[in-house]
């Protein structure tokens, strides 16, 4: 469930017209509901309630300060996987000890940063990281507290792209090494080895996964424990998928059947639980709201070419994904639905974000929806083509404010530097 409607023939983010936010910010811009935010936060977070859990929102979904501010408010914590990321959470504020900190490739700096912020753990994804942290923690005259993210070897079911749980990926250490690992982490002076944490993929639509790799996940913890060993912390990640489709609406999992998966696999493990979900909060909180500048006929199909470009939503592109795309002009009921191609401006044959969808007629200047934009959206969008940066505005009832200003083509040129040997 969101909050973009359509009221007399015309689309809301909750109680504001698209098309007002559209003529006063411009096109495209991505706009964010704060009822539709808050509202997927407390399902979550209901569904775990009898859990000792600790709900870390993934900020690389959505790094925007005001998606990050408004989960904060209501308890949420962070999971982190940058230096960047980190200082947006404590920015936001996100309370330290709410913060985890993953990721493949920590430098110094980002452990430095993360050990005198006083974050609740970092979860260390390979023996030299952990070796490292060990060396920065002892320089710095502290210790840091970290859990082992375990590999299961578990396959997600999902994209290639977005799976991190197969031994093949980069991610963690091989769930049959962690035994020696662990062990050697509690020898460490530099570290506080609290427990384990894994993450098998991102838009999992399927249950068995999360069963599979909870159950070798409560194994390895007993194997911990019978061997002398202090664990007190499992970060179980986040992936739950969303619907994104037209047609498989009841596909996507309810945050109360995966509870139900986290509760039959590790309720009576006697750890606090950490869960990591982004696209489950951000995803239907968001949308893109782009111009159609042509209609193209052409003699085997028709496009809609649009003001907005793979650079402000690359999934499409990246991943080959799904968004649904709706006029924000109420079509007719009875209105007839003609195969249109949806694309962007960019020079690339891939500046595509749909391909024989069926929609009701729109005309050169009408306005273009493309939904559940709120999470993988604006955090991967870049300047290819060199053009803007757009805008962010998030809505709140009858108010909407710009959170994130169009970062404009005069200040992106402005970044480069001439070398003095072409001034002459």
């Amino acid at each position: 469930m969101d909050h973009f409607t359509y009221k007399n023939g015309h689309l809301f983010a909750e109680d504001v017209a698209l098309s007002e936010i559209a003529e006063n910010v411009g096109t495209p811009f991505y706009a964010y509901s704060t009822a539709t935010l808050t509202r997927h936060y407390n399902v979550f977070a209901d569904a775990l309630n009898e859990l000792n859990a600790l709900i870390c929102f993934a900020v690389k979904a959505n790094s925007n300060q005001a998606v990050i501010k408004t989960l904060a408010n209501l308890g949420a914590g962070a999971d982190v996987v940058s230096g960047g990321e980190l200082m947006r959470a404590l920015k936001a504020g996100i309370p330290a000890h709410k913060i985890v900190f993953s990721g493949v490739g920590k430098t110094d700096d980002e452990i430095q940063l993360a050990l005198s912020s006083g974050i609740k753990q970092i979860n260390v994804e390979s023996e030299p990281e952990l070796d490292r942290i060990n060396l920065v923690a002892t320089d710095m005259g502290t210790v840091a507290n970290v859990t082992l993210r375990v590999n299961p070897d578990v396959d997600a079911k999902t994209h290639e792209k977005i799976s991190t749980g197969k031994l093949e990926n980069k991610f963690g250490i091989e769930w049959t090494r962690v035994g020696d690992v662990y062990q050697r982490a509690t020898d460490m002076a530099g570290v506080n080895i609290r427990g384990l944490s894994m993450h098998i993929g991102s838009q999992l639509l399927d249950l068995q996964p999360f069963h599979d790799a909870y159950t070798r996940a409560a194994d390895m913890v007993a194997e911990l424990r019978n061997a002398g060993l202090s664990v007190e912390v499992l970060d179980i990640g986040g992936g739950l998928g969303i619907p994104y489709f037209e047609d498989n609406e009841t596909e996507a999992p309810t945050p109360e059947a995966y509870a139900q998966v986290v509760r039959e696999t590790l309720s009576d493990v006697g750890v606090e639980l950490v869960l990591e979900p982004g696209r489950m909060i951000a995803g239907n909180s968001g949308i893109l709201v782009s111009r159609v500048i042509y209609v193209k006929e052409g003699s085997t199909r028709t496009f809609l070419i649009a003001d907005a470009g793979m650079n402000d939503l690359i999934r499409p592109t990246l991943y080959s994904a799904f968004h649904k795309i709706i006029p924000e002009k109420e079509p007719a009921q009875d209105a007839e639905l003609i195969d249109v191609d949806v694309v962007g401006p960019i020079c690339e044959t891939g500046d595509t974000f749909a391909k024989g969808r069926k929609m009701a007629k729109v005309e050169a200047g009408d306005l273009l929806v493309m939904r559940t934009a709120g999470a993988y959206g604006a955090v991967q969008s870049n300047t290819y083509n060199t053009r803007a940066l757009i805008p962010e505005v998030m809505v709140n009832g009858d108010k909407y404010v710009i959170v994130r200003e169009r970062v404009c083509i005069d200040d992106i040129i402005a970044l480069d530097r001439v070398p003095d040997w072409l001034d002459g």
